[in-house]
């Protein structure tokens, strides 16, 4: 197939590329090494240069990218319980990052454009999180699964990723997005503003006990009880700095990923669940001032020795988010 509008630009697709003479030699000393940097925030929506994962990208084919990420060997929220492995969450969080940046780099989406993600999955090999004496570099695959739809004012892309630690297969993915204007977009959520300026709202309930959803940190919990079995409000705090890295009008997708797994968990308790895969449709913005409610129940799944829990996400009724998480259980 033909993709159209694919571009190059000149910043932030592969390792620093600058050129120029090493510093301190001649001019026939040849161009400056390639070095390695993240690329920039803006093209992964993050506020913070240390919350950007990837590190460069090549176009391999028509279809297919070749994305490059590093994660770093201690994060203060992407990281499991015993600190020995990178939180599987983070394989998601760097699939999002890689459909934005090949979006506005590849596919010639401007910055001011907004995003929908409508689906997010993963699955992870748990022994390729193990956690080394340097940090992490990982290579994405990333596929599309067929050319973007185009409109006037949308594109609607789908990709399919594999992510490898050095030949290693260590994780495998699959994302949704669609993107619109930022003019279409403020029409579509007339009257939302961005969560910094609204009170935090929710229960005044105590949030869950850390060790209860899997967690070490008590401000890292989103969850407080809702007085019914498999049953929770969500409540994060909208100052953390890693789920609410810069100002949204709505909860973003991986504050309700973060929120399936402390469900799974809390259902679970007082076994730990390490999530190791979880296939996550968004239906609709889960709004930051209406009340969430979250729900979990255990279903069959394929492998027997994990916990398969499928989790919802309700807002006046209609669903937000399901998310279906597969674990693997350690007792406490």
């Amino acid at each position: 197939m033909t993709l159209l509008a694919f571009r190059t630009p000149a910043a932030g697709l592969t390792s620093a590329e600058a050129p120029g003479a090493i510093p301190g030699q001649g001019p026939d000393a040849g161009p400056a090494p390639r070095l390695t940097s993240t690329v920039a925030k803006e093209y992964v929506h993050r506020a913070c240069h240390a919350e950007v994962f990837l590190t460069g990208s090549e176009q391999l084919n028509e279809t297919t990218f070749a994305v490059s990420a590093q994660w770093p060997r201690a994060h203060t929220f992407f990281s499991t319980p015993d600190g020995t492995r990178h939180d599987p969450i983070q394989a998601a969080e760097t699939i999002r990052q890689a459909g934005l940046y090949l979006a506005h780099t590849r596919f010639g989406v401007p910055l001011d454009h907004k995003f929908m993600m409508w689906n997010l999955d993963y699955t992870t090999r748990p022994r390729q999180l193990l956690i080394g004496a340097k940090p992490t570099d990982l290579t994405i695959e990333a596929k599309l699964v067929a050319e973007p739809r185009r409109t006037r004012n949308t594109i609607d892309f789908t990709f399919s990723a594999v992510v490898r630690r050095g030949p290693q297969l260590a994780a495998t993915g699959y994302a949704r997005f669609t993107t619109v204007p930022g003019s279409t977009y403020e029409r579509l959520r007339r009257g939302r503003v961005d969560v910094d300026t609204l009170p935090v709202p929710g229960t005044t309930a105590e949030p869950l006990p850390p060790a209860r959803v899997g967690r070490l940190r008590p401000c890292d919990v989103v969850l407080t009880p809702a007085g019914a079995p498999g049953t929770w409000h969500l409540t994060p705090d909208f100052w953390h700095p890693i789920l609410f890295d810069h100002a949204n009008d709505h909860i973003p997708g991986m504050v309700l990923l973060e929120a399936a797994r402390q469900a799974t968990n809390a259902l679970a308790s007082p076994v730990t669940v390490t999530p190791t895969a979880a296939a996550t449709t968004f239906h609709r913005y889960a709004e930051h001032d209406a009340p969430t409610l979250i729900t979990a129940r255990h279903t069959p799944g394929e492998d027997p020795d994990a916990l398969t829990t499928t989790v919802t996400g309700h807002q006046h009724g209609e669903p937000i988010f399901t998310t279906v998480l597969t674990g693997h259980p350690d007792h406490r």
